[in-house]
């Protein structure tokens, strides 16, 4: 099933939910296979889609499970859309997000969500989304003084909970730009703007960057467009069925506890 990547990958992106961990439970070997990768002093990162909660909560969570590292070494759509943002001079966005993750963006004034803006920024909501909010942000987004851009946290379609699938940010953002007419700024996966953005802060080429994930849009087709080379484990939202579609995968791992025996075949 695998087959070698164009060159010897000496880097690492690593999705967080469904591959580190399932729910409160961290998947098996997880653990003792990222021991490895800082034994070995790969380079790597953590990219999430994760739009739910700020890094801080990712932290406290993964240090619940046995994990440990730094905030810095995770890369979020909210996150990457802050920079994006003050990049552009944009100061006033409408957050279309969790309460909790507003504080990735508090050097900004946040615009009410009835009011003008000069953005409108859509994560995932959950069960917190409505029709007047939905609404809201489509009025916002066709306000006559000028269309905002649509910043998208990431167009992951669905993810799975403990109990069972529950849709993420995609269709909503989805929903807003047919609505609007507009064309979403993707800040998350599977964005290759994102993925360069991850590679920027490691200090690699996409070329020598393995991604490894458990979604087959968003992590493997995603980082491959970008140019990288793409691990698909079987944990989290993997179904059998992804190994029958267009999107193949440059490996398939039965989990991230394998990863030690793939990189020292291919690694360099």
């Amino acid at each position: 099933m695998a087959m070698a990547p164009p060159c010897a990958p000496r880097a690492l992106l690593i999705d967080l939910d469904g591959v580190l961990y399932e729910g409160e439970q961290a998947v098996r070997g997880a653990r003792e296979a990222l021991d490895w990768v800082v034994e070995q002093g790969i380079p790597h990162l953590f990219v999430t889609n994760t739009t739910s909660r700020p890094r801080r909560a990712i932290i406290e969570k993964i240090e619940r499970l046995g994990f440990s590292f730094a905030a810095e070494a995770i890369l979020t759509p909210p996150v990457a859309a802050a920079r994006w943002l003050a990049a552009g001079g944009y100061r006033h966005p409408a957050l279309y997000i969790p309460d909790a993750t507003r504080v990735e963006f508090a050097d900004f004034e946040a615009a009410a969500e009835d009011g003008p803006a000069d953005a409108v920024v859509v994560g995932d909501l959950g069960e917190g989304w409505s029709y007047k909010r939905l609404n809201g942000a489509f009025r916002q987004l066709m306000a006559d003084y000028s269309q905002p851009p649509l910043l998208a946290l990431g167009m992951t379609r669905y993810w799975r909970d403990e109990d069972g699938l529950r849709l993420d940010t995609a269709p909503f953002v989805t929903a807003l730009a047919h609505a609007a007419d507009c064309e979403p700024v993707v800040l998350g996966k599977p964005s290759p703007d994102f993925f360069d953005a991850a590679l920027d802060t490691i200090g690699a080429t996409a070329a020598e960057t393995v991604m490894i994930g458990d979604d087959l849009r968003a992590d493997i087709r995603g980082a491959q467009t970008a140019g990288l080379s793409a691990l698909l484990v079987r944990s989290g939202k993997f179904r059998p069925a992804d190994l029958e579609g267009s999107i193949t995968p440059d490996a398939v791992l039965d989990s991230l506890a394998h990863l030690p025996d793939w990189w020292r075949e291919h690694g360099a």
